[in-house]
């Protein structure tokens, strides 16, 4: 792709722009300091009722009621009375994040944040040439450099500082020309993005039928069928058992302390730990200064099974990871529970792909009652109904699961690869074309 830049046609002839950052530009091209090209806007709403936007790196500016789950309060504040008034076309800037690019050209009339900075073209210039050429890599670097502050998440743009930034002016017609480039070309380059994207999704959920169809079927489909007496579960191998998690082993919520507790001594599992891989690290980066009797209650062995345990939200209760290799003296978080199964019942490989099904996921979501923050307890863990195929198909549902998931994660790779190549090759097509690199007819 980056192959097709350049072979792209050049302007005639270049010079130095005489901005070190800027370097060589068209000849004919000139660079203005933004105070020259926009004018700030400081108009507050009387009442607050207009629409409320907001501003991001990804999307630019949007409508904030856009954004916001069902039952959610668009903003915490008592009242918008003050805050400043948007018009379309005027440009956003969150100054606490202009250096990543969360600045962008408003389409819609409304208000935003007092904390934000609204700027409108004096005229005689392209929104759409400055959408693109502001939230460049190039002109992100620049609004670093020249925002005050001691550390990235301090950073302020402040408007004198955003005024002193140089800004490149193709004549009339090439920013025209330019916008509407860069428009055609990005959104078949976004096109290309979501079908990749699309395809991404189809092959996980193909991964979560292969694992939900395995772990309650097998792998011998002639296998004589019954029912399971689960009704989310359906039919399964006639051999197979079915028994309550509490007949098969133990559970034990994690260890709960003050801070003064972590940050140094023995390996601690955290939520996290468990929140994001479905089997444990070897190697956690948590540390606690666990005692020998911690170490004994709490320990973390082969086999167990970690469930996150409490949460803001259902949908973050019950993930399940496993230990396939014992975490010597480590000790776990209080928002977890550990399930450690009676030896020979469960093979932690199979573990792993039963306890991360999807039908659990709908069985924790629809049993858990959600009161002020929610909270999954050992007797609901308990009463899990956990499928038991003799011990060695275990091991081969687990070899199956393990080589055919190593397909579809190869897939999914060769997805996400070629659409960050895809989104390289946006950002560095609108910086070859805002900045002369590449010559777009006019």
């Amino acid at each position: 792709m980056i192959e097709q830049l350049v072979a792209m046609p050049k302007y005639e002839a270049y010079k130095d722009s005489g901005v070190e950052w800027l370097g060589e530009i068209p000849e004919h091209w000139s660079v203005k300091r933004t105070k020259y090209l926009f004018k700030e806007i400081y108009e507050r709403s009387n009442k607050g009722t207009e629409e409320l936007l907001s501003v991001s790196q990804y999307t630019g500016v949007t409508k904030k009621s856009d954004r916001v789950e069902e039952g959610d309060l668009l903003t915490n504040a008592a009242s918008l009375e003050g805050y400043k008034k948007v018009s379309i076309g005027d440009l956003v800037s969150n100054i606490m994040l202009a250096w990543n690019g969360s600045l962008g050209f408003s389409p819609f009339n409304g208000i935003t944040s007092p904390a934000y900075s609204i700027y409108r073209l004096n005229g005689g210039g392209s929104e759409r040439y400055f959408h693109y050429l502001l939230r460049t890599d190039l002109y992100k670097a620049e609004y670093k450099r020249k925002s005050s502050g001691v550390i990235e998440s301090r950073l302020r743009l402040y408007t004198e500082d955003f005024f002193d930034v140089w800004c490149l002016l193709p004549l009339l017609s090439e920013q025209t020309a330019i916008a509407a480039f860069l428009d055609q070309k990005t959104a078949q380059i976004d096109q290309a993005v979501a079908i990749k994207e699309k395809q991404i999704a189809l092959l996980k959920e193909r991964k979560q039928i292969l694992i939900q169809n395995t772990v309650t079927r097998g792998l011998n489909l002639g296998a004589p069928m019954r029912d399971s007496g689960v009704e989310w579960i359906g039919e399964i191998p006639q051999h197979w058992q079915v028994k309550r998690l509490r007949l098969i082993g133990n559970t034990q919520n994690g260890i709960s302390a003050g801070a003064d507790y972590f940050g140094s001594g023995y390996p601690f599992v955290s939520y996290g730990d468990v929140y994001n891989n479905r089997e444990l690290p070897i190697a956690v980066k948590g540390l606690a200064k666990s005692s020998d009797n911690d170490r004994k209650q709490y320990s973390i062995e082969k086999g167990d099974v970690l469930f996150t345990r409490t949460s803001e939200t259902i949908e973050e209760i019950g993930f399940a990871s496993v230990c396939m290799k014992t975490i010597l003296n480590s000790t776990f978080s209080g928002f977890l529970i550990r399930f450690r199964p009676k030896t020979g019942e469960l093979f932690e490989g199979f573990s792993k792909y039963y306890f991360n099904a999807p039908m659990l996921r709908l069985y924790f979501v629809k049993e858990m009652n959600l009161v002020i923050r929610a909270s999954l307890s050992q007797e609901l863990l308990k009463s899990l109904p956990v499928l038991l195929p003799p011990f060695y198909e275990q091991k081969n549902i687990y070899d199956h699961i393990e080589t055919e998931s190593a397909k579809i994660d190869q897939a999914i790779s060769i997805q996400q690869q070629q659409i960050d190549k895809l989104k390289e090759y946006k950002a560095t097509l609108i910086n070859s074309a805002v900045t002369g690199k590449i010559f777009v007819n006019y």
